[in-house]
């Protein structure tokens, strides 16, 4: 079987965070599991020579066109067509139109229907915002509907499908959870290696103030506005601490850095590495996630591998994905945000078994079972396309 992997979002640095984390570990893992099928994968040019293949099965093709654009609904029906492919999977719902092999696509949430604050939120003038959101609903539509499987993230993900696509045959709907990326060592790729404690103790960050982690974007519905708030009431008690927010450097956090008063103790770090993420996360006393929406929650996870107590909002997915591992709060009452922040920084014996617990939770997600359930499903799609 010949299959196509549009793997234009490959990397975090490219395709951003949880979602170019996806398309790099299934296109790596692949390579390591499936030495039968040939494969092609649609790379921009920023991603091309990071994309290092190491299976001969494996094909690299530059498809140096943005998401989200005219020329993608245009150019890649072509880029794919002429590749006579038996199948192709996109890892988002941008599936082109006009695209006639047969696909398979991941669905990773469903926010901009579920959040209407995120989805007025726009960079954008009304007139070409009204139209980006009318292209989102009939691509997303088209998506999941001319789909041979949909890979749902989570059970509320699909969920979320069946709810707002009422007429989507259930059964085409697979969950396929994600996996956890080690940044710091742990014994989640290597069961062998003895875990330890990768946090130096106490927690210092810069000028040595211990700190307070969100990993993340600062769109609307990530609610960092009322983490800030949660945080001002946490510092009361303890003016020491920092908040440390860290993601990417786009104009939502513009405008949330702009709101912060200097003396607010919050420290922004923009565009991290992942050798910067690991020592972000190395360092810090506690991880909190106030999210109202999410697929699937990849950053708790991350925490939770790098030994970090995780307190995290008990909206959507979130308890499903880190079960009994985090301490939850509403995401709209600050006060409880700002009271469970409290006790995962200073309740010793329970951020002892928050980190235990995270450590076993973490076991749960492995991007090598990802892989292996997307090949059978691939598997599936052929067998019933020549039935």
């Amino acid at each position: 079987m010949k299959i196509g992997i549009d793997a234009r979002m490959f990397g975090p640095a490219v395709g951003g965070g949880g979602l170019g984390r996806y398309v790099e570990q299934l296109v790596d893992q692949l390579q390591k599991q499936d030495l039968e099928n040939r494969y092609v994968l649609f790379l921009k040019r920023e991603n091309f020579d990071t994309c290092v293949i190491v299976n001969p099965n494996f094909e690299k093709r530059l498809a140096d066109v943005h998401w989200y654009t005219a020329k993608e609904q245009i150019v890649m029906p072509f880029l794919i067509a002429r590749e006579g492919l038996d199948l192709i999977h996109f890892p988002h719902w941008n599936v082109p139109l006009l695209c006639r092999t047969p696909f398979v696509v991941t669905i990773h949430d469903l926010i901009l229907l579920e959040q209407p604050v995120s989805s007025k939120t726009t960079t954008r003038g009304p007139v070409v915002h009204w139209l980006k959101r009318l292209g989102y609903r009939i691509s997303l539509r088209h998506a999941i509907g001319a789909s041979k499987r949909v890979v749902a993230v989570s059970r509320y993900t699909k969920s979320s499908i069946a709810r707002f696509f009422p007429r989507i045959n259930s059964s085409k709907v697979e969950v396929v959870y994600e996996g956890v990326t080690g940044l710091v060592p742990s014994t989640l790729d290597d069961p062998h290696r003895t875990m330890t404690s990768p946090r130096p103790s106490p927690f210092k960050g810069e000028g040595g103030k211990p700190y307070v982690l969100y990993v993340g974007n600062a769109y609307p519905h990530k609610n960092l506005d009322s983490l800030l708030d949660a945080f001002a009431i946490f510092s009361e008690s303890h003016p020491d601490v920092e908040l440390v927010l860290a993601g990417r450097d786009d104009l939502f956090y513009k405008r949330l850095r702009s709101s912060v008063d200097d003396a607010a103790n919050v420290r922004f770090v923009m565009n991290p590495t992942d050798a910067e993420l690991a020592e972000l996360y190395r360092g810090a006393a506690l991880y909190v996630f106030p999210s109202k929406s999410e697929g699937f929650g990849l950053p708790p996870l991350e925490a939770m591998s790098a030994g970090i107590p995780v307190v995290s909002s008990n909206a959507t997915c979130l308890p499903e994905i880190l079960g009994d591992a985090a301490l939850y709060f509403p995401p709209d009452d600050v006060e409880a945000m700002a009271t469970a922040m409290e006790r995962g920084y200073s309740d010793e014996r329970f951020r002892a078994e928050l980190i235990a617990k995270g450590r076993e939770q973490v076991k749960t997600y492995s991007w090598a079972a990802m892989a292996r359930s997307i090949l059978n499903l691939y598997g599936n799609v052929a067998h019933r396309e020549t039935e």
